[in-house]
């Protein structure tokens, strides 16, 4: 599908193939093109889309050049903000001043800076500037999903800090933390790449003192939201150990119930041991009550330690 925009009043406004002719394009987002789109792509703006497997199959160091007066850039954007969000790269081309992005799927974050462009007139001048306000948008998602990775810590750390865990309550929130530090490591990743972007854009000397400008805020914002996650992992860090601790009380809890009735059955079993001897006179010949002593003498050596233990509180 092609999404083609121009510049009108200020806004991006959507146009349809048939009136590039008389309204210029500045913004072509292809989502999954067929061949046929790519065809037309090509046919009316001398344009090559790169094919899908060339978007996931990428080295790092391949991700943003120029060849033949375009301008290449391949970043990854973030889909969702839930915990199984995972990152969808978009190959951005720069060619006669038109702005040339393909993805595979639809993106909140090109979404959010269609939406932006209506609700703030003069936001983008030219196809630069969108790419720039891409990621912009790019860096406000990121720091959107921070937020909601820390009300879901806030939520686990009550869950940790306020009551006791069963080991049935710790295996949830332990799959809980798993989530948001994988949520966390995604968009610590993402602001990585779109440092990484920025910092070419910068260097690549086609950005006016404006967008320079802009670019730097762009930096700056990521520079903040580094700390952010940093803090997150400590937090994540801090969490894990508090419920594998948790974890740990409860397995101590059960071995001290083997160990209390180790040390408990220990003297009926050394009493057992002894009446079950072969004497050469048998007590119980000569003492009738001999036997019921014998079991009641053990049942003592239970209670009695049982009774040590419950004083001691070492049976909670």
């Amino acid at each position: 599908m092609l999404n083609i925009f121009t510049l009108e009043n200020g806004r991006l406004s959507w146009i349809g193939p048939g009136e590039i002719a008389t309204r210029k394009p500045i913004w072509v987002d292809a989502i999954a093109p067929s061949e046929d789109e790519r065809e037309w792509v090509a046919k009316t703006f001398s344009v090559i889309l790169p094919q899908p497997e060339h978007l996931r199959d990428i080295e790092a160091s391949a991700r943003f050049y120029e060849e033949n007066d375009e301008l290449h850039v391949r970043s990854d954007f973030l889909l969702g903000k839930e915990s199984n969000s995972r990152s969808v790269t978009v190959a951005f081309v720069l060619a006669n001043n038109v702005l040339f992005s393909v993805h595979d799927e639809d993106l909140p974050v090109l979404l959010r800076c269609r939406v932006r462009s209506h609700g703030h007139p003069d936001l983008v001048a030219d196809s630069l500037d969108v790419l720039i306000d891409l990621y912009d948008s790019d860096v406000e998602f990121s720091a959107d999903a921070l937020e909601e990775a820390y009300a879901d810590l806030g939520e686990i750390s009550g869950t940790v800090l306020n009551k006791t865990l069963t080991d049935k309550q710790a295996s949830a929130v332990l799959s809980d933390i798993a989530h948001a530090e994988h949520l966390n490591g995604r968009i610590r990743r993402n602001l990585m790449d779109t440092r990484r972007a920025i910092s070419f854009l910068m260097r690549s000397k086609l950005l006016t003192p404006e967008q320079m400008e802009d670019a730097r805020q762009i930096m700056l914002d990521i520079d903040s939201l580094d700390g952010h996650t940093a803090f997150l992992f400590d937090k994540i860090n801090f969490l894990m150990n508090a419920t594998v601790g948790f974890i740990n009380i409860n397995q101590n809890k059960i071995v001290r119930l083997f160990s209390v009735a180790a040390v408990a059955l220990l003297p009926p079993t050394l009493i057992a041991s002894i009446y079950g001897m072969n004497f050469k006179h048998m007590p119980e010949l000569d003492w009738a009550n001999g036997y019921p002593f014998a079991l009641a003498l053990m049942l003592a050596s239970v209670a009695i330690p049982f009774w040590l233990f419950h004083r001691k509180g070492w049976l909670k």
